[in-house]
């Protein structure tokens, strides 16, 4: 079977320059549709030779297992039962019940044999945790255990707690990918107050060699915007107002999300779809304080004209 690319920007013609080309599977050839310049021979399909129609069917037939991942302990590992029977269901001596509770002590030892593993299988439950009740993608997930297991690797964690260790290491994740969470947001979950993580993040960023981007405000508009349930046209015009005030120089040392806030209300307000303080602080998890002074700094510095309440 034959499948045409179209708009592609990686794949061009160096004959006539068009990008809709074909790909012919039986022959392995990229061909052009326009001139018919054939552009790579012989290629190899890297995908399964059988055929599936449902999920139920793909799983059946594919021959392979979970992908590897930096999320977790990278290794296939069987667990021995505590049950004492076999697989037939009949009971099992006194003498192998004991032998395979000898076994199953040497097996849970030889999965984890240094401290360093220990604490790696702690501080991933421990991020398994976090990542649930934050809601965060698995990406996120990936590089906070990359950054946790550099912390280890340099001695980092010893005398300190997992979890202010681990959560330092999903607000450094979040700040690299411009994931809109809040140190403090972060530090409500976790036993670790948010004093503790906050010196953790700073030794990360010491030590641990980690650069994040400057927060910035617009990563918190898309976020506040749809728990506040605003429609397209508002959450763009607060990101037009948060690059006004970017470039008038009025954006440095204020929280981003007091001023993604203080930009939602003011487009909320020009756009007649009216949210109280009260509302827009408890989306952007910040005071009514913060917001109303970010307001008016705003509408006074930048001469935004609002409409009249009636």
């Amino acid at each position: 079977m034959d499948k045409e690319f179209e708009d592609s920007e990686e794949l061009r013609c160096p004959q006539c320059g068009s990008t809709k080309l074909i790909y012919d599977v039986t022959r392995g050839e990229i061909i052009c549709a326009n001139c018919g310049y054939v552009m790579s021979e012989r290629e190899i399909d890297r995908g399964a030779e059988w055929r599936a129609f449902t999920p139920e069917e793909r799983e059946r037939r594919s021959r392979v297992g979970a992908p590897i991942s930096r999320f977790g302990i990278e290794s296939l590992v069987t667990d021995i039962d505590w049950a004492g029977r076999d697989a037939a269901g009949r009971e099992i001596s006194l003498r192998k019940k004991i032998e395979m509770l000898r076994l199953r002590k040497w097996q849970v030892r030889a999965r984890a044999q240094s401290s360093m593993e220990r604490n790696l299988a702690q501080a991933v439950v421990e991020l398994e945790r976090l990542g649930a009740q934050l809601g965060l993608p698995k990406s996120v997930l990936d590089r906070a255990i990359e950054i946790y297991r550099k912390a280890l690797d340099s001695n980092l964690v010893r005398g300190r707690s997992i979890e202010s260790v681990m959560a330092a290491a999903v607000y450094a994740a979040c700040r690299e990918m411009r994931l809109p969470r809040t140190l403090d947001e972060i530090a409500l979950y976790t036993r670790a107050g948010r004093k503790d993580v906050a010196r953790c993040y700073r030794l990360l960023l010491r030590e641990a060699a980690i650069k994040v981007p400057l927060p910035n405000a617009s990563d918190f508009v898309p976020r506040i915007g749809s728990l506040l349930r605003l429609s397209g046209s508002t959450i763009k015009r607060a990101m037009e107002i948060i690059e006004q005030a970017r470039n008038a120089g009025l954006t440095a040392g204020k929280d981003p999300a007091g001023l993604a806030a203080a930009a939602i209300y003011i487009a909320a307000i020009q756009n007649g779809e009216m949210r109280t303080q009260k509302e827009v602080a408890r989306a952007a998890k910040v005071t009514e304080v913060t917001v109303r002074n970010r307001y008016k700094e705003l509408v006074k510095k930048l001469g935004i004209k609002l409409p009249i309440k009636k």
